[in-house]
Order: C-alpha cells, then sequence, then structure tokens
C-alpha cells in the first residue's frame, strides 16, 4: 500500500462508519416504554415470528366475541406508565400463556417461530426495569389495574379457550408495542 493510500484510507474508514452509522435500519433497534429502554430487539422479526403461527393459532380461537386486550388495558397509556405495563404483560405471557400452550405449538411443527418469540420477549423482560420510587407508584398502580382487567378477562374463559385467545392476540400487543419502537 503506498504512502498516499494510506494516508486517504484512514479518514475515508472513518467516513464510511459515520455514514453507516446515521443510515436507519444498520444501527441498533431500540423499544422506549417510558424510563425503560431495551435495544437489540427487531420488531419486524417479532412479526414475522407471529405470522407463521397467526393463521393456525387465531383459526382455534372459537369466541370471537371477548377480547383480553381490549382498549381499556391498552389506549391511553402514559409513556411512563408503559414500561410497568409492558413488563407485567410480558411476564404473564411467558409465564402462563407461553409455558402452557408451548405442546399445541409442538405439536404442529411451529417452534422456531414460536421459540423467537419467547426469546425476545424473555430477552425484553430481562432487560425492562421499572422504577419503584415513591413518585412512581401512582404510575406503577395505574399500570397495575391495566394489567389486572386483562387477567380478569381471562381468568374468565376456561383455561384452554383463554390461552388460544391470549396467543391469539400476540398480534395486538406487537401493534401496541409498536408505538413505543424506535428505528
Amino acid at each position: 500500500m503506498g504512502p498516499w493510500l494510506q494516508t486517504a484510507a484512514f479518514p475515508l474508514l472513518g467516513l464510511i462508519l459515520l455514514l453507516w452509522s446515521q443510515v436507519p435500519g444498520l444501527q441498533g433497534h431500540e423499544f422506549r416504554f417510558g424510563p425503560c429502554r431495551v435495544e437489540g430487539v427487531a420488531l419486524p422479526s417479532l412479526w414475522e415470528a407471529f405470522r407463521s403461527l397467526k393463521d393456525t393459532v387465531q383459526a382455534q380461537d372459537n369466541i370471537t366475541s371477548i377480547r383480553l386486550l381490549r382498549r381499556e388495558v391498552l389506549q391511553n397509556v402514559s409513556d411512563t406508565e408503559s414500561c410497568h405495563l409492558i413488563h407485567d404483560l410480558l411476564k404473564f405471557y411467558l409465564n402462563t400463556v407461553f409455558k402452557n400452550y408451548h405442546h399445541k405449538i409442538a405439536e404442529s411443527n411451529m417452534l422456531p417461530s414460536f421459540s423467537t418469540l419467547a426469546n425476545n420477549f424473555v430477552f425484553i423482560v430481562s432487560k425492562l426495569q421499572p422504577s419503584q420510587k415513591n413518585e412512581m407508584l401512582s404510575v406503577s398502580d395505574r399500570a397495575r389495574r391495566r394489567f389486572l382487567m386483562f387477567k380478569r378477562a381471562f381468568k374468565q374463559l376456561e383455561i384452554e379457550a383463554a390461552l388460544t385467545k391470549a396467543f391469539g392476540e400476540v398480534d395486538i400487543l406487537l401493534t401496541w408495542m409498536g408505538r413505543f419502537y424506535q428505528f
């Protein structure tokens, strides 16, 4: 490499790196649930995983008159409240819905997509750190009331129907999460 090439290569490399960092889609993706930030999860990947499961799961949902993730649960959620609500919802999905729905997915050979959703939900929950400060208690309480509305609706259904309904509503959850997604 000639001396003129060495002299030009480093500034050119710096310019390329600077431009690369400014191009949307090339840097990290981030969820911003109020004060809670989660980097490294690509929302389009979650959608792709759910779409491959959606038709099968939603075809098993025989109760179309009930919605678990109702407007009252997800509408007009403040940014600060969103951190607490998403934390509670994703923990419930992991500990109740995914854990108990796994056998149905395994029977239908859709495990890779199911695993993508579950693993990303685990990652998001592990990164969320809802504040427990005194001034945040009212926000936490509002989020908890919203979550309990969802949970009550879930418990009013027979368990298999509730699991199917909740899993089929992952699209509603992903749509809501998209409000807090930054490229």
